[in-house]
């Protein structure tokens, strides 16, 4: 529970339902920019709403510290991920490495069958193949299929998600009916532990690295002009560059070895292909032959039909029907068929 309108609501349905139920926080993160940040997950509001809202639905509640394996599992590896000149996903990253298999050993341990979330997404289970399967949700808007790719069949059998058939304005319109305390709290928008937005100057407080200036290059290869540090860009940007070129331009690439950002006009944004790499596949154990699926990009983005092809442990070549914009190494490809989850990897190339 992380003091959301969503998975006090998740909490409800269940107890509701007769599920001998606990409400768990997941202590991941505390900071001088999260302690007070009202729609932070890890501050002490978000605790405290989580606390009463456990009250209100009539369960215990508990914080678990995965501090430890926050920072291992996600803060590291996204300051990693950018000083390489890749964009990570560093909510992908909780949900594979800390949320998930965290939170269901310590559930095993505590002898509960179960665990639950908030998010909007379904699971089934097909007798056919045998395994358990990953589901968007009925609301399009907010489906959170793409976040939750990395899910391995154990986690899937064990995990429920009652909100997947509801609406964001049914979640809402339970949690006034209900009279819970944060019925009306909005949602938040921000990486947990960057709630001010500002990705560089987190990274360079946490890791103590600076990240010095280099060239902007052009479309031609000629220089254009200073880069205040790789880490402030990211793949299809316009804004901030402070170049003048006579017409819109966009970052294209990265290169951390070179400590360069390359910029293009937007058609240079554009491409047919990419390589997805450590591939968790959900649907099926590998792919035998090149299939046809839709893949998503992007969290916000909607899916793209093409061909995907294994092409080796855990890499798979997509070629889409038509280009498309901005594909950025380091963000997440999810891959669908329909509205079952075939599985997703991280962007390479």
């Amino acid at each position: 529970m992380s003091g959301g309108v969503d998975s006090s609501v998740a909490a409800l349905l269940l107890a509701a339902e007769g599920y001998d139920c606990s409400g768990v926080t997941l202590k991941l993160f505390y900071g001088p920019e999260t302690a007070q940040a009202e729609n932070a997950c890890c501050s002490l509001a978000a605790v405290e709403d989580a606390r009463m809202t456990a009250r209100a639905v009539g369960i215990p509640h508990y914080v678990f510290n995965f501090t430890a394996q926050f920072e291992q599992g996600v803060l590291e590896p996204f300051v990693r991920s950018y000083a390489a000149g890749l964009t990570p996903n560093p909510c992908i990253d909780c949900n594979r490495r800390v949320k998930f298999p965290c939170l269901w050993r310590r559930a095993r341990e505590l002898g509960a069958e179960f665990i639950a979330t908030g998010h909007y997404a379904g699971t089934a289970y097909d007798s056919g193949s045998g395994r358990h399967l990953l589901l968007k949700a009925a609301d399009a808007r907010k489906d959170q299929s793409y976040v939750l790719y990395a899910l391995t069949q154990e986690e899937l059998a064990h995990t429920l998600f009652p909100l997947g058939a509801l609406t964001k304005d049914e979640t809402r319109r339970i949690a006034a009916g209900h009279n819970l305390p944060n019925a009306r709290k909005r949602d938040s928008q921000d990486i947990c532990f960057v709630p001010d937005g500002d990705y560089a100057a987190f990274i360079e407080a946490y890791s103590g690295l600076t990240f010095p200036p280099g060239d902007f290059v052009g479309p031609d290869g000629a220089q254009l002009g200073k880069h205040r540090g790789i880490i402030r860009y990211t793949v299809g940007q316009r804004k901030g560059l402070g170049v003048a070129f006579g017409e819109p331009l966009y970052v294209c690439a990265k290169s951390a070895s070179a400590n360069t950002v390359r910029l293009g006009r937007a058609a240079d944004l554009y491409r047919r292909a990419m390589d997805v790499g450590e591939v968790n596949f959900i649907a099926v154990e590998r792919l035998e032959r090149p299939r046809r699926a839709e893949v998503k990009i992007r969290y916000s983005q909607e899916a793209y039909p093409a061909t995907i092809e294994q092409t080796g442990a855990g890499a798979v070549h997509v070629e889409f029907d038509a280009p498309r914009r901005a594909i950025t190494a380091g963000q997440a490809a999810v891959f669908y068929e329909g509205d079952v989850v075939l599985g997703g990897g991280v962007i390479s190339a």
